[in-house]
């Protein structure tokens, strides 16, 4: 199976009736310097979906990028989300990133950690909700929340998160938050969906690859897509980048799903939101 930019990637819709691509270009790790060729390059395979952030410290490559590219603004989705050390000055802080990426407008702005320590996720919330009233945002959510996070938001807030993005690959499914996530009417996103390459070296992913004449990581991400998650793989080899993008034209039957649902292995990457203190990023 090969790569091609003419590969259609679904939309979803999310619970405000914005529609997403399903599929997306993820430039966490992209250092600043590089980040304007390698999402030229992403856009040119054919993403129309790119994920960034402030802490990545490389929104202005990105926004660089989709200007440089000729695309209309209108074809591309951004999503980029508020530093942890900026939730007391939400509004400021997502006038910074709006002003870096050279935007009116933000596709979806997600806050990037709950920190709990900080006890402040629930006010910039509502400085979130008073921006995407104003229109700076088609959408709004957040990353890394868990049930209780979210359960605070709902006692006080009017709008409801469009996205939770959570890491989530094979050997990490969290599938009881995933199941909550979806219950609310809330999209799930799935960061590091490839478990940042530990996983594809695994006999059943290596056996299914090799039946469909694909990449370990394309099986993978179709596993991704046909369970109904927005999925944000990130390389910076334009080969590879269309490896990925192809995925969206992969179909698994039900019992190849159902044996990548069987990897789990409770192997966490990233941090536990429910302990994390990144209030300095």
């Amino acid at each position: 199976m090969t790569g091609s930019p003419r590969t259609v990637v679904p939309d979803l819709t999310l619970g405000n009736s914005v529609r997403i691509p399903q599929l997306g270009f993820g430039v966490f790790q992209v250092p600043a310097g590089r980040t304007q060729e390698v999402v030229e390059d992403a856009l040119a395979a054919g993403y129309r979906h790119i994920d960034t952030a402030a802490a990545y410290g490389n929104e202005a490559g990105v926004g660089a990028a989709i200007a440089a590219s000729g695309i209309p603004r209108s074809e591309i989705f951004v999503t980029t989300k508020l530093r942890n050390g900026d939730q007391g000055r939400a509004r400021a802080a997502f006038l910074d990133s709006r002003r870096a990426l050279n935007l009116d407008v933000v596709d979806l702005y997600l806050i990037h950690w709950p920190v709990p320590s900080q006890g402040m996720f629930v006010q910039a919330w509502k400085e979130l909700e008073a921006l995407y009233r104003d229109g700076y945002m088609r959408a709004i959510g957040v990353s890394n929340f868990l049930p209780d996070h979210l359960d605070a938001l709902y006692e006080q807030s009017q709008v409801l998160p469009a996205v939770n993005q959570i890491e989530l690959h094979p050997g990490f499914q969290q599938a009881d938050l995933a199941a909550d996530t979806v219950s609310r009417g809330i999209a799930v996103e799935a960061y590091s969906p490839l478990g940042q390459g530990r996983e594809l070296a695994g006999s059943q992913v290596a056996a299914l690859a090799e039946k469909y004449g694909a990449t370990a990581a394309q099986i993978v991400l179709a596993w991704h897509l046909a369970s109904g998650r927005i999925v944000i793989p990130k390389s910076a080899d334009s080969a590879r980048m269309r490896e990925n993008l192809a995925s969206a034209g992969l179909d698994l039957a039900q019992e190849e799903l159902d044996l990548l649902d069987g990897l789990e292995g409770g192997r966490r990457i990233g941090a536990d939101p429910a302990t994390a203190d990144f209030s300095q990023l």
